[in-house]
């Protein structure tokens, strides 16, 4: 047997003081090395999670359905509005104790009225100096600056009240910059220009094309196309060069230098301003005064005041009738017009010229009567008659049942066109402007006296055979007759 071999003796540990011992730290397992890297817990960790119960510990499906929720009619158990109604009103009335809820609103309504919609700014001229108004602007402790450029011909006066509009706020002078309401804003470099901005532009010219115009805004070259120099068609631009026009800026583009105005916009913009004014005062019957802007084979347009649109039709241009609208008015001519027929809904406008001259009918029947005759020319033929002018403006209506004595198919198988007829007057309406003419009584009686010249004619030849008759001598050499002897008559005695 072998002996056991004996173990190398240990050395003796030496003694760990206890603060030292405090200090030692158990060893880590692998796992709790990782934990430990990711840093230390955030305040809103809920620490590790909890281990699973073993697999086998969890409850089954047993396939049984879900227990049914207790089945409530919620509809039942919803408040009653009447009652939350008088709850919250009771708590109203509480809170508001004697407030006076109806005048108060009333008040408002009426301040509201007084004031209006308006939106613009309007001040008193306090001071003028050199090239600048200075302005009390209302509703602040500050005053503001106007150009005197932008008041053009027409002075400002001291005290005087102006309508304007907030541009910006001058820090170094503590003013307002202002810009008067529709007035051009003064120029200096393209910095200055801005989309929207209200300028005065200098026409140049018009471009090779005739497409537009050239324009300058202080020497800023720009352009403005054709469609944009007027509300309506503009066929010769040329007549606007070396005009000033106020206009808007349409298009900027300071890196391209690239400039596009806009007098249209200004135009309608101003035009929408009055038509608010106008539709508010305007009335059937009126007498207003417009350019003619546009004619068509139907009638012509006519602008009135700047403000609204109307339409003079072909029938109230003249009392007469007329072919084409240029026969009585022509473009640009100033008018004077009745207003005639409103459509507020539509806003269209109906218009009258003949109206503001006395009505031919009212001295035509002054002079004629029913049953006077008449010569007219005929002005147009339809399937039921023909219409007959007997005096400037006047026209009657022959129906084709007055055409003749005898039945006929056809206007066109009595008269023509442009032929010249004496008729009867049968009926006449002033009020309506109409009047029945008869071509057939005048024939009826043009055959009777023919028929009665013809018997007239028969009997005075007759008359004229009896007395040749009469007056024949007798030729005493005849034969067969009784000569001069006395005439024996046998009586059978």
């Amino acid at each position: 047997m072998t002996e056991p071999t004996a173990l190398p003796p240990t050395e003796p540990t030496a003694s760990v003081p206890p603060a030292a011992a405090a200090t030692v730290q158990p060893q880590q397992t692998p796992a709790q090395g990782r934990n430990d890297r990711r840093g230390p817990p955030h305040p809103g960790d809920r620490g590790p999670r909890k281990p699973l119960p073993p697999r086998g510990e969890r409850p089954k499906f047993d396939g049984t359905k879900p227990p049914q929720l207790e089945h409530k009619d919620f509809a039942a158990l919803r408040p009653n509005k009447r009652d939350l109604d008088d709850g919250l009103e009771a708590e109203l009335n509480a809170a508001l104790g004697n407030f006076d809820v109806t005048g108060t609103t009333v008040a408002e309504a009426k301040q509201k009225k007084g004031t209006g919609t308006q939106t613009k700014k309007r001040g008193q001229i306090v001071g003028i100096h050199g090239k600048d108004v200075f302005v009390e602007v209302p509703g602040g402790r500050s005053q503001g600056v106007l150009p005197l450029l932008q008041f053009g011909e027409a002075k400002p006066k001291l005290g005087e009240f102006v309508e304007f509009d907030i541009e910006g706020y001058d820090g170094s002078n503590g003013l307002l910059k202002l810009t008067m309401t529709g007035s051009s804003i003064v120029v200096t470099d393209w910095s200055s220009i801005a989309r929207g901005m209200i300028v005065e532009a200098k026409v140049t010219g018009v471009n090779k094309n005739g497409t537009g115009l050239l324009v300058e805004v202080n020497g800023i070259k720009g352009f403005m196309p054709i469609s944009q120099i007027d509300m309506y068609r503009v066929e010769k631009p040329e007549d606007y060069i070396n005009q000033k026009l106020k206009c808007v800026v349409n298009e900027l583009d300071v890196e391209e230098r690239n400039l596009v105005l806009s007098r249209r916009a200004l135009l309608e913009r101003e035009k929408a301003e009055k038509a608010e004014k106008f539709w508010a005062t305007v009335e059937e019957g009126q007498t207003r005064t417009g350019i003619v802007r546009s004619i068509k084979p139907f009638g012509a347009f006519v602008d009135l005041d700047g403000a609204a649109d109307g339409l003079i039709p072909v029938s109230e241009l003249s009392w007469n009738r007329i072919g084409d609208p240029s026969e009585i008015v022509s473009l640009g001519q100033k008018v004077e017009v009745v207003v005639a027929r409103l459509d507020f809904e539509t806003r269209k406008i109906g218009l009258s010229l003949k109206q503001l001259i006395r009505s031919p009918w009212d001295d035509f029947a002054e002079a004629n009567k029913t049953g006077a005759r008449l010569t007219g020319k005929v002005t147009r033929i339809e399937d039921f008659g023909a219409f007959v002018e007997v005096s400037p403006g006047i026209e009657g209506l022959v129906h084709i049942s007055e055409m003749a004595t005898m039945r006929i198919r056809r206007v066109r198988e009595a008269v023509t066109e442009g032929q010249e007829i004496t008729v009867q007057i049968l009926s006449m309406d002033v009020k309506a402007r109409r009047m029945s003419l008869s071509l057939k009584a005048l024939l009826a009686e043009a055959e009777s006296a023919e028929d009665a010249k013809d018997d007239a004619e028969k009997e005075a030849d007759r008359q004229e055979a009896e007395v040749r008759m009469i007056a024949r001598k007798m030729n005493p050499n005849l034969r067969g007759g009784i000569g001069s002897g006395k005439l024996l008559i046998d009586t059978g005695e």
